[in-house]
């Protein structure tokens, strides 16, 4: 069976996490920036959008080659073997990006490789025109430093589109990245997780699923299962495993509050969704009222940031409140993103660990509280 260099593309900061999560699937795996190396069969592609949490998007590289050139970009795409990808009836759309290439027009970037994809399908089908009314094919051109790499877009739309989230707050934490905080975190279903600022629900949901062994796509479909070389075998082994290894009914202490009815009601709709109404509790409540009988827990948050001047005291107050509230949970650990480098004097602790990460284009860190390491096997306590 023929072997494919797949690309899982991270957000920064969310490398190692991704690596780590290809090596739990049996692949070894190359970190770089932006994203994970690793090669398989086609089982390996569908496992990796059905199984990765926190990556953005799955690609298959087609090739590689220098290009400073339009002529070089034009020779170096018409000689990849594109027929053997695409069938005749393919749409195949083009997106570009250029960084510190002397190519630095993505858009007759994007005009050149479509022709010169078009030209290279001409000597396989024999055709002038192609209709492009059959599955989608996404390309994408990537220059780095004058090294053009081409590759499919196995995904479809990005990895963070679960299929269960219809309903989200004002500010809403994209789904991967919400998985990434909570495998930053090593938290494990036996452990209480609490987000006082859930909002629609993302990192609890996220939890649940983690916690549940339930693929975060198993709710929707990817565009490399609409690809008439994929083997309809691999794809149905694939879902299969899904099912197999799902916990559907390991109970869970989760929890989400947030002082907002509306996002409270939009979480608990999501859950349903997500098939983890009954993991999941969702309450309205605000931040200053978190207490818990429970010796042990972890509390993992992405709070308002208030990047707006006429937020900064509101937000300053609401971090110090924080520091109070949490303190009272003192054998508890506490996972919080935050953009503002006062956090830590505000929070009124300096972190265990901090964690530079980047929510959409905005610069984030991870601040990790690091609370006693509880009884081994004590569920709950």
């Amino acid at each position: 069976m023929a072997t494919y260099r797949i690309l899982a593309m991270t957000a920064a900061g969310l490398e190692s996490v991704v690596g780590q999560e290809v090596r739990d699937l049996g692949y070894e795996a190359a970190v770089e920036n932006g994203r994970v190396v690793f090669e398989g069969d086609q089982s390996a592609i569908i496992r990796a959008n059905l199984w990765l949490r926190s990556a953005d998007r799955i690609r298959i590289q087609i090739g590689e080659f220098d290009a400073v050139t339009f002529d070089e970009l034009f020779e170096g795409t018409k000689a990849l073997p594109w027929p053997q990808w695409l069938p005749e009836d393919a749409e195949f759309p083009v997106e570009g990006k250029s960084v510190k290439s002397t190519l630095f027009s993505v858009s007759d970037c994007q005009a050149i490789v479509k022709k010169a994809v078009a030209e290279s399908l001409k000597s396989k089908y024999k055709l002038d025109w192609f209709p492009e009314n059959g599955p989608r094919f996404p390309i994408e051109v990537s220059l780095l430093k004058d090294r053009a790499v081409l590759t499919l877009d196995a995904s479809g739309s990005g990895l963070h589109r679960r299929g269960y989230k219809h309903l989200v707050g004002d500010a809403p934490l994209r789904e991967t990245m919400a998985a990434g905080l909570v495998l930053l975190s090593r938290w494990n279903a036996d452990t209480v997780l609490w987000d006082p600022f859930c909002g629609s629900g993302t990192i609890p949901i996220e939890a649940g699923l983690i916690g549940r062994q339930i693929a975060p796509g198993y709710f929707r479909t990817f565009s490399c299962e609409q690809w008439p070389w994929m083997e309809r075998r691999s794809l149905q082994r694939a879902r299969q495993e899904v099912l197999e290894l799902a916990q559907w009914d390991r109970p869970l202490e989760i929890i989400g509050t947030d002082t907002d009815t509306r996002v409270i009601k939009a979480a608990r709709r999501n859950a349903a969704k997500a098939q983890l109404d009954d993991a999941i509790h969702f309450q309205v409540q605000d931040m200053e009222q978190l207490q818990s009988s429970r010796r042990y827990g972890k509390i993992i948050t992405n709070p308002p940031y208030g990047e707006r001047i006429s937020e900064y005291r509101e937000v300053s107050h609401l971090y110090r409140q924080m520091g109070i509230v949490f303190g009272q949970l003192d054998t508890w650990s506490f996972y919080i993103l935050a953009s503002h480098p006062k956090f830590e004097s505000w929070f009124g602790r300096q972190a265990t660990k901090k964690r530079k990460l980047y929510n959409g284009s905005l610069r984030v860190d991870y601040y990790q509280f690091f609370g006693p390491r509880p009884p081994r096997g004590d569920r709950w306590s």
